[in-house]
């Protein structure tokens, strides 16, 4: 029998997941966990990179994105759940391969400078920041992951934690496969401004969203900017809110507000609706498993807590693994009895 390949993915506890985050990576990730292994992770201690003066809302953030994953269809019988933090093996792993990863690799990283040109209001001059990718490549490795998945614009992203693997397999002994990039089909999701989907944009339909605050978003909707007014045919190919309905209302439906925005048989404000009712429509059974999850607040946490035990038994294969290769277990001299 062959064995499945390990898939490594996990989502920074920085805010609430949008519908961004359910169409660009959660339905992914239920449909990953019917053919690989997979470790699905809350990376909490990725989120203090750059939220490390107010991590107050870090452990809320991770608790309702769990309570997210499951109402989405991850299921954590079938793939481990776990949170970053509750094993330890990747703080030590991260600094086992800093000693090895050189300086000039994590400056030239495009997103470093980047961040440090675009984010306002926080200082991102630290080594935690700069170091991000060292963190990123240990969460990967330590599972000895074959696949993660990216979309084809985060490719380059990959490549750094696969030189690192490289290296330290080069150094030492082969212990880590390089992760190979594992691109699954994303489907692309605008935002209330045209944008991407982003809570840093503040332009995010958010899963948790009651029918109300959907309804008031989706009429700040912008539209197409080339009809003026109610009489003028519309261009649906162009219109952000032709894109939530290709996303959450019936093909043919869809279709059908395709063919009167051309005629200009339907006008912006009452497809605002439309749409609104259609997205409520389709969180609104995710939204109530999500409370149901919420309102049990002490088995969720229990099934975070079993998820991390589950993945501290790789990555404790892993460590001794790694220690093994740079000549530092001790453990098993103890063992032996040597003094």
């Amino acid at each position: 029998m062959t064995e499945k390949q390990v898939v490594l993915s996990g989502m920074r506890s920085t805010g609430k997941l949008h519908l961004g985050h359910y169409f660009g990576t959660l339905r992914n990730w239920v449909d990953l966990q019917e053919r690989h292994d997979c470790y699905f992770f809350a990376a909490d201690w990725h989120a203090l990179t750059s939220d490390y003066e107010d991590p107050s809302a870090v452990t809320r953030y991770t608790v309702e994105a769990f309570a997210d994953w499951i109402a989405a269809g991850v299921d954590p019988d079938r793939a481990v759940v776990f949170v970053q933090s509750m094993v330890p093996e990747h703080a030590e792993l991260h600094l086992l391969l800093s000693m090895v990863t050189p300086l000039g690799w994590l400056e030239r990283v495009p997103t470093y400078k980047e961040q440090l040109r675009e984010v306002e209001g926080r200082d991102l001059s630290t080594y935690g920041f700069l170091g991000y990718p060292v963190l990123q490549t240990a969460d990967i490795v330590l599972y000895r992951a074959h696949l993660v998945p990216v979309g084809e614009d985060q490719a380059s992203h990959l490549e750094i934690s696969r030189e690192i693997a490289r290296r330290f397999n080069s150094l030492y002994r082969p212990v880590f496969p390089e992760p190979q990039a594992l691109f699954t089909p994303t489907a692309k999701v605008p935002g209330l401004d045209g944008r991407k989907m982003s809570k840093s944009y503040g332009n995010a339909i958010n899963l948790s969203d009651s029918p109300d605050e959907i309804r008031a978003k989706c009429m700040s909707m912008f539209t197409d900017p080339t009809r003026i007014r109610r009489s003028d045919p519309g261009h649906p190919e162009t219109c952000n809110l032709f894109a939530f309905h290709r996303l959450v209302s019936p093909p043919e439906l869809a279709e059908e507000v395709a063919g009167k925005c051309r005629l200009a048989q339907i006008g912006c404000v009452e497809d605002k609706r439309l749409i609104a009712d259609q997205l409520i429509a389709f969180l609104e059974p995710l939204r109530r498993r999500r409370e149901e999850l919420l309102a049990d607040h002490g088995a969720l946490l229990e099934l975070l807590r079993r998820g991390s035990e589950r993945a501290r038994e790789r990555a404790g294969e892993t460590m001794a693994m790694v220690r093994e290769a740079l000549g530092l277990d001790y453990g098993r001299l103890l063992r032996e009895g040597v003094r």
